[in-house]
């Protein structure tokens, strides 16, 4: 949750910051800038406040030996199911936040271009065991993940 957070935050101080620069240096802007930065602060402040839990209370996953189950989604959820069969690639992303986090995103990929799972801010400790989990599975399974 606090990943979730502190990416929300700094979102909101990058678009934030660039319609406030905007706003002071461009006298002619003025006149429109200054209500979509009033809105774009107030939909920040929600987004900061709220999505992270709101994330964090509904995303769920889960891998079995037969598949990769996710499920995500703000207002629309969207409940994802790929067979182990399906599989062609597992792979493991850790980026300077999630790094200093101790966490990590899990991607697992088919040949279908709606076949991609992202899983995000896993533990390192248990994105490292899925996927060698996921790996030995896959491997162990026949078909062509196709």
């Amino acid at each position: 949750m606090l990943w979730r957070t502190i990416q929300a935050i700094l979102w909101g101080a990058g678009v934030l910051g660039v319609l406030t620069a905007i706003y002071g240096y461009a006298e002619v802007t003025r006149p429109w800038i200054g209500p979509v930065l009033l809105v774009a602060g107030v939909l920040y402040a929600v987004n900061i406040t709220i999505m992270p839990t709101w994330r964090y209370r509904v995303h769920r996953w889960e891998a079995t030996d037969d598949a990769v189950y996710a499920l995500t989604g703000w207002l629309t959820r969207r409940w994802q199911v790929v067979p182990v069969s399906r599989i062609q690639s597992i792979d493991t992303e850790i980026g300077p936040l999630q790094r200093r986090l101790g966490l990590a995103t899990i991607s697992v990929t088919t040949a279908s271009s709606e076949g991609k799972i992202t899983i995000e801010g896993v533990g390192t400790a248990t994105a490292e065991e899925a996927v060698d989990r996921l790996r030995r599975i896959t491997a162990a399974t026949a078909g062509d993940a196709t």
